[in-house]
């Protein structure tokens, strides 16, 4: 005899914990934006007036967070308390007839529901992503974009859920009606290869759909990446600038590829901020710092081992009818059982989020010590000095909330790590 837990119950309230919670670190990096000085690290470094910039920025920003974690724990809660889930997967089902289709053939039936979902979401989303990008990132110049093209990519990225969503889902529902004693396995494998493929047509099909890339023309800066990559033996094949500037100054680089085939991304705010070719140089000294250290190689183990893990726990309890009759369910649909075992391990994705953030933070130090060693520290230094600045980064931050939240160290941490490493070196 199954056990009646109160399943649904105890998820409203661990989220409802978990909101208190978060506010409470979000109400501590509030009152750490307010402190009207810098921190005696970033005095003399940082100029007053980029600071002002950074602390309204900032603090705009942390208003704007309050009211929308509000209305999504409001609107979260309402739609599993007052069992909407159910009640709108019986209305796909009914809209799946009204189209002359079988709405017993539960691939159909879960498309129309994920239609709607998305719909929904998109709907109720749509006046935040407005206001951030509209009001907030206008207001304080980091908007680019025209509305026009804010539609237009919102169109392309539905357009592009419609192409690849439904072969997904159906191979997910095949998989797991199909999988047996090793569905964890055949889940994983599924997921696995398609990630592959995924980073694969990715950066060649899809990102071009959004922004324009164009090889970094010949000159000092190509000269000097290419020889930094060539001497730690990075297969460097391409080297792009992105048009990050049509949608926002903020900046940032990144890099991509399997094995031999790797390619380097240079967003044109990046250039344009920096304040010579060392600085941009360094940076990329720090991503390779990544590649070298293996950090990139490590992170996706930990996903795929993480992956194998939930679908494991998820096969523990997709047959369960008193965990799905607990959010209202008298059936047990493949794509409901995974919305029902995400919500049910909750706590324990907030705990693995933070040991990866933990992580995170640590790989982060060691490349700054990478790029370091290759003789990059004061360009380093002045490089993240001037992204913080350019990107008007928050200075101040509350201890708590950066432990928790930030999967980079804050600048004042990275900085006085460089400095560390360079009095021990002189």
């Amino acid at each position: 005899m199954e056990s009646s837990f109160p399943f649904l119950e105890a998820v409203i309230g661990f989220m409802i914990l978990m909101y208190l919670f978060e506010t409470y670190l979000d109400t501590r990096q509030h009152s750490a934006l307010k402190l009207p000085t810098l921190p005696k690290t970033l005095e003399g470094v940082i100029s007053q007036e980029k600071f002002e910039k950074s602390r309204a920025y900032s603090l705009e920003k942390s208003h704007f967070h309050f009211v929308h974690e509000f209305v999504s724990i409001l609107m979260d809660s309402a739609i599993l308390f007052f069992r909407v889930l159910p009640w709108f997967w019986k209305k796909s089902g009914d809209f799946v007839v009204l189209a002359g289709l079988n709405a017993e053939n539960e691939i159909l039936h879960t498309l129309a529901f994920l239609a709607g979902v998305t719909i929904w979401s998109q709907i109720t989303d749509l006046p935040f992503s407005l206001y951030s990008t509209f009001v907030v990132e206008a207001r304080h110049g980091f908007n680019k974009q025209t509305i026009w093209l804010f539609f237009r990519d919102m169109l392309k990225g539905i357009c592009l859920m419609a192409i690849l969503g439904p072969p997904i889902v159906a191979a997910i529902i095949v998989i797991v009606q199909k999988g047996g004693a090793y569905l964890a396995i055949y889940l994983w494998g599924f997921i696995f290869v398609l990630s592959l493929v995924m980073m694969t047509i990715y950066p060649i099909l899809i990102a071009p759909l959004f922004n324009k890339f164009t090889p970094l023309p010949e000159g000092p800066l190509r000269e000097k990446i290419e020889k930094l990559a060539s001497s730690l033996n990075f297969p460097l094949k391409k080297l792009f600038v992105v048009d990050g500037s049509t949608r926002s100054s903020h900046s940032n680089a990144y890099m991509y590829g399997f094995f031999k085939n790797k390619r380097i991304v240079l967003y044109d705010t990046l250039i344009q901020q920096c304040k010579n070719d060392e600085e941009i140089v360094a940076v990329i000294a720090h991503e390779l710092g990544h590649w070298k250290l293996n950090h990139t190689m490590y992170s996706f183990i930990a996903v795929q081992i993480l992956t194998l893990l939930q679908f494991g726990g998820y096969t523990l309890v997709r047959n369960s009818s008193s965990l799905f009759q607990s959010f209202g369910f008298d059936t047990q649909p493949v794509i409901i059982g995974l919305i029902i075992f995400q919500h049910t391990i909750i706590p324990v994705q907030h705990l693995v989020s933070f040991a990866l953030n933990l992580v995170s933070r640590a790989f982060e130090f060691q490349a700054d010590a990478f790029a370091k060693a290759l003789g990059y520290a004061a360009s380093l230094r002045a490089g993240l000095v001037r992204l913080q600045e350019e990107n008007l980064s928050a200075m101040n931050t509350d201890p708590w909330y950066s432990a928790y939240h930030y999967s980079h160290p804050p600048l004042v941490e990275r900085l006085a790590a460089i400095d560390e490493e360079t009095k021990k070196t002189d």
